[in-house]
């Protein structure tokens, strides 16, 4: 497939570009780091020069300096273009050639776009044919898993960066309107703020590595005071998860980290789950589904335990950087979808999801993909929707907090034990077994297959998963109705 081949171009390039940086100012500075933008290692830069060369000169691969002379002016205009745009966006130079001989402006210089012209050259004759060839080794489809998923990442990457900065900037905006430098600093003040300034740029990789790519934000002495009110301003926020109070009367209703607020969350974390599964189903596989886990209204209640897991676990780290709570997110969340997965196989012998054709799964009930999905929905969760969510559960009143809580523990309960008899019934109606007792017979009129298999779409016996392992049927094209 064409457009692969092309994802594949940009991803692979972009690796090489981002290892040929590191070496280059290994060189140079005597260390090795990473300088790129990414936490990843990947500089997209690279793979969309390198794409556009490519897509631009291709058909003329056999006229080398006409080749030449358009990705110089190609690429050194690209180079121009990002950098403009990386300084709107980051406030800083992402670099700047302007004190180097020769320099056009601030993001180019005339020996810089010669070799940028060559790069460009050998990326479309060398590179990319060379890549195509080694293409060929893998399957379309497994092609395809891979490079999605790499893309995802990537992707993901950029998100959590652009997020950060954007809400850098507006911290940094609010702050100058409310907290002007004045002339009456002391000398003892500023050296004061350099210490602390210098403590929170290093005290943890990603700021360093930050620091690294973007010497610039040293150099100000209302940045460097800015940065270390940005700590402040989250120690700040921490004050909804840690909040104490003289009274006990003075509490709101499940006030900081009790099973009520938990319990809360779970049945919010829920409904979530169901919203991001129609959605997801809507858009991407462009049908209208119903994904529920319970037979009982709109809740999948994976999702509300990954909130809850990744809550308690996460409740106090709210300041660690968004890099690590992705991870830690990622990985809490593979762990507990692969739980749920086990436990549902082996208690009521079925299966709702399985990652058996998806690059890097374990056991089929998790792969890394969806491991990066949990990791973002994480860092989502903690960073925005817990706060919002936690300081609206606070606000219902405590008599009607308390009513409304009893009612859904009890509410949640029955759908629980309703929907596990529901589908313990279903598959024995699967198995040929008539209904034994009136309990059965209830089951069987006011949950029958089709009704099961609406609420269920994806649900299926174990045993019919393993015989579509072993064909070429894929996993979404059964239900449990297979198995007879």
């Amino acid at each position: 497939m064409y457009w692969i081949e092309l994802l594949w171009y940009f991803i692979i390039i972009s690796f090489l570009g981002w290892l040929f940086s590191c070496l280059y100012n290994f060189i140079n500075e005597k260390k090795f780091y990473n300088k790129g933008f990414l936490t990843l290692p990947f500089s997209p830069t690279y793979g969309a020069s390198a794409l556009l060369c490519y897509l631009a000169f291709n058909k003329l691969s056999e006229h080398i300096f006409i080749m030449y002379v358009g990705t110089t002016l190609l690429l050194s205009f690209f180079s121009v273009l990002v950098g403009v745009v990386g300084e709107k966006i980051l406030g800083c130079k992402p670099w700047d050639y302007s004190k180097m001989k020769f320099a056009i402006g601030n993001y180019i210089t005339f020996p810089f776009a010669l070799l940028l012209g060559l790069g460009g050259t050998f990326a479309v004759k060398v590179l990319i044919p060379v890549i195509r060839l080694q293409l060929h080794h893998i399957s379309d489809f497994m092609s395809m898993i891979i490079a999605l998923s790499i893309a995802a990442v990537i992707l993901i990457d950029y998100v959590f960066s652009f997020i950060t900065i954007f809400r850098l900037k507006h911290r940094l905006s609010k702050f100058r309107e409310d907290n002007k430098l004045h002339d009456e600093i002391t000398e003892e003040e500023l050296c004061e703020l350099e210490k602390n300034y210098n403590r929170i740029l290093t005290d943890n990789i990603l700021r360093k590595r930050m620091t690294s790519a973007f010497p610039e934000l040293r150099g100000s002495a209302y940045v460097k005071q800015v940065t270390e009110k940005l700590d402040e301003i989250k120690a700040d926020n921490m004050k909804q998860y840690t909040a104490v109070y003289e009274k006990e009367e003075d509490k709101p209703f499940a006030s900081g980290f009790c099973f009520e607020k938990l319990f809360m969350l779970f049945v919010i974390g829920s409904f979530i789950g169901t919203c991001i599964e129609t959605v997801y189903a809507f858009f991407v596989e462009g049908h209208f589904e119903c994904r529920v886990g319970l037979v009982y209204g709109p809740f999948i209640p994976v999702y509300g335990g990954g909130a809850c897991l990744l809550t308690t676990v996460l409740y106090r780290l709210f300041k660690l950087s968004d890099t690590l709570i992705f991870i830690i997110s990622a990985a809490l969340g593979a762990f507990f979808e692969y739980i749920c997965s086990w436990c549902q196989e082996t208690f009521l012998g079925t299966v709702s999801w399985d990652y058996s054709d998806m690059p890097l799964n374990i056991g089929g009930r998790t792969c890394l993909l969806y491991a990066c999905f949990w990791g973002f929905l994480g860092l989502m969760w903690l960073r925005y929707l817990y706060p919002f969510v936690s300081k609206h559960i606070e606000r219902i009143p405590k008599k009607q907090g308390s009513v409304l809580l009893v009612v859904l523990v009890i509410f949640m309960a029955f759908n629980a034990v309703m929907t596990v008899i529901a589908v313990w019934r279903w598959n024995d109606r699967l198995d040929g077994e008539p209904a034994a007792n009136a309990v059965d017979r209830y089951f069987d009129k006011h949950y029958d297959d089709e009704r099961m298999k609406f609420l269920f779409p994806h649900m299926r016996d174990s045993e019919s998963l393993e015989e579509l392992q072993s064909t070429s049927a894929t996993p979404d094209s059964a239900t449990p109705d297979s198995a007879q």
